[in-house]
């Protein structure tokens, strides 16, 4: 563990050349006068400034997320003055930023910062606590992205709160330091009546900060399952990262008025629900499986379009498939290993992988494709109609298709010998375990190029390696899923087997019964010419009055069987059309009795470690 004093002896030796002394850290200052009115007072500090213009920010986007926010537009009251407290003027060269010039070499800036929502990406304050995501709160300067930073809570007004973060302590239980702005960025705090459990893996500690409506029991409770599933998921790795504070934090909040979120970070992941420990227990544990497994994944193993994090501008990846989606597939599996969950749960879980990655938006866009459209439906909005419900999937559900095909492909060709723990044990020793010269970066970041050939190395089987990648990540096939589960005693078969299908089309009545969905390419009816909008009017000779009536003409028919479909374009043209029916491709896994051999697999792939 790189420690703060180290830090700071080092920054000095580097900056000796060109100054006589290190430049003094960045300061922070957060207060709140009027929780209940759900506001923050930031007043900020930038010495030493070199430039004769600085530029203060708003931060665009969040470490974790992949889309624009725009955090500027909740801060107000916003002034600037010099060492003496001489207000300075500013100017906006863009919503985002102000500039300021005229200072002698210190800016102070003082503004407040509106936020009232709880969950990974935002900033909450009321009476009850401060949830804070830092680019939601804090400005920045350009040009000071190596500046250490030290942060201060002051209290509210008659409140004992503690804080809960991975910021390095400092001086007083209410200050703490970032060495740069990339860890500053990457450090939510929650501020509040917090109630801390903490357990020990090795020589590594966990800390679990929960603001819940739960008693000291349910967090008891919760911790233990908190601790199998962090033990479950460093087994999968042989090792856990050095957490550079000397500790781990779940900065969990669930109370009614949370959004259902979690983000990760270096060294912490913020969880928010609006169910509790006692009603959603498993729920909010498989978001804590999801989200440590990215301590490893994402964090350290970073894909190179994520690092550096640019707070100016919306990252762009090719690599979330594997950052995200091998995430998605590997906390089901901690939960299983962790027996969390049963079997039948489990299956459901790979059943949710395959319908997704069988759905119609794999045809249109590859593994790769898609995690680059993470900019636009990370939480993103659009006021204009998009056709993203057929020509896309999200990486998350995609990439976790992919890596269940992955491990039981690898197992299936070594006989359980090798498998996807094996090569996400070999991409953390390559990129990850290596860490970053600079506290909060990564030196070794990889691509698509550099996964494929971390597989060809596991594998021993550079065409393998390249076939899968070809055919699975940068192509469209998809994987045969029913007989790989078939080794471990999963059976893949239709949901509604014989069941005549027009496509999952969804009817909603307003003037007349009309099409509320995307019609895809993939789906029989497409072919007629329907799409969203238009108005079924008869189908097999039968007046349309909504979904059911759907139904039962197809109940009537099996796949294969023509019937006349009746309505009219969004233009109001009257047409007929005679559509083939296929049948229902969705499909279900289940549980099957196994054989000795197929248990066997299945133990080496799914018992705990």
């Amino acid at each position: 563990m790189q420690s703060i004093t180290r830090f700071f002896f080092a920054a000095a030796v580097l900056t000796t050349a060109t100054s006589f002394h290190a430049a003094e850290p960045i300061r922070y200052r957060l207060s709140f006068p009027e929780p209940q009115h759900r506001w923050m007072q930031v007043d900020v500090t930038f010495p030493d400034v070199t430039q004769a213009t600085l530029e203060v920010r708003m931060s665009r986007s969040s470490p974790g997320r992949y889309s624009l926010h725009d955090f500027a537009k909740n801060v107000y009251d916003v002034h600037t003055f010099d060492k003496s407290g001489r207000e300075l003027e500013t100017t906006r060269p863009d919503p985002y930023g102000w500039n300021v010039t005229g200072h002698g070499g210190t800016v102070t800036v003082k503004y407040k910062v509106y936020g009232d929502r709880l969950d990974g990406t935002y900033l909450a304050v009321d009476t009850t606590h401060a949830h804070i995501n830092m680019p939601a709160a804090l400005m920045w300067a350009h040009g000071l992205d190596d500046r250490p930073a030290t942060v201060a809570f002051e209290q509210p007004p008659g409140s004992n709160w503690q804080v809960a973060t991975q910021l390095h302590r400092g001086s007083t239980p209410l200050e703490f330091t970032a060495p740069n702005l990339q860890y500053l960025m990457d450090s939510p705090a929650e501020f509040g009546p917090i109630a801390i459990r903490q357990f020990t893996v090795g020589p590594r500690t966990f800390r679990l900060a929960l603001h819940h409506t739960g008693n000291d029991g349910d967090a008891d409770a919760f911790a233990k399952d908190a601790e199998k599933i962090v033990r479950q998921e460093g087994a999968i790795y042989g090792e856990y990262p050095e957490y550079e504070p000397g500790y781990y934090t779940f900065l969990a909040d669930y109370l009614p008025w949370a959004s259902g979120d979690g983000m990760e970070h270096r060294n912490s992941t913020v969880i928010t629900a609006g169910g509790s420990i006692a009603t959603a227990r498993t729920e909010l544990l498989d978001t804590v499986a999801h989200e440590f497994f990215h301590c490893w994944n994402v964090e350290r193993i970073r894909p190179k379009g994520l690092e550096p994090f640019d707070f100016d501008r919306a990252d762009l990846s090719d690599g979330l498939w594997l950052a995200e989606g091998f995430t998605q597939y590997y906390g089901p599996i901690a939960m299983q290993r962790a027996q969390l969950v049963d079997l039948s749960s489990t299956a459901r879980t790979f059943a949710g992988l395959i319908e997704a990655v069988l759905g119609p938006g794999h045809l249109v866009r590859t593994a790769e494709e898609m995690s680059q459209m993470a900019p636009f439906i990370d939480g993103g909005r659009t006021v204009d109609r998009t056709n993203w419900s057929i020509t896309v999937t999200s990486y998350y559900p995609f990439g976790g298709a992919i890596a269940l095909a992955l491990d039981l492909t690898l197992r299936d060709r070594t006989d359980g010998r090798l498998s996807l723990d094996d090569f996400m044990q070999a991409m953390w020793r390559k990129y990850g375990k290596p860490g970053g010269s600079r506290e909060g970066y990564v030196d070794h970041a990889y691509t698509t190029a550099d996964a494929e050939a971390t597989l060809a190395e596991v594998s021993g089987d550079r065409a393998f390696a390249r076939d899968f990648v070809g055919r699975y990540i940068q192509g469209h096939d998809v994987a045969d899923y029913a007989r790989l589960l078939a080794r471990a005693g999963f059976t893949v078969r239709k949901r509604n087997p014989g069941r005549a299908w027009l496509g999952d089309l969804r009817l909603e009545s307003r003037t007349g019964v009309r099409v509320a969905t995307l019609v895809a390419p993939s789906w029989p009816i497409y072919r007629a010419g329907v799409d969203q909008d238009d108005e079924i009017q008869q189908i097999d000779g039968q007046r349309v009055a909504g979904d059911n009536d759907v139904t039962a003409a197809l109940q009537r028919h099996k796949p294969g069987d023509q019937v006349a479909i009746v309505f009219k374009d969004r233009s109001g043209a009257s047409k007929t059309a005679s559509v083939t029916l296929g049948e229902d491709p969705h499909i279900e896994v289940v549980v099957s009795d196994p054989t000795p051999v197929q248990r066997a697999f299945r133990d080496r792939w799914l018992a705990s470690r």
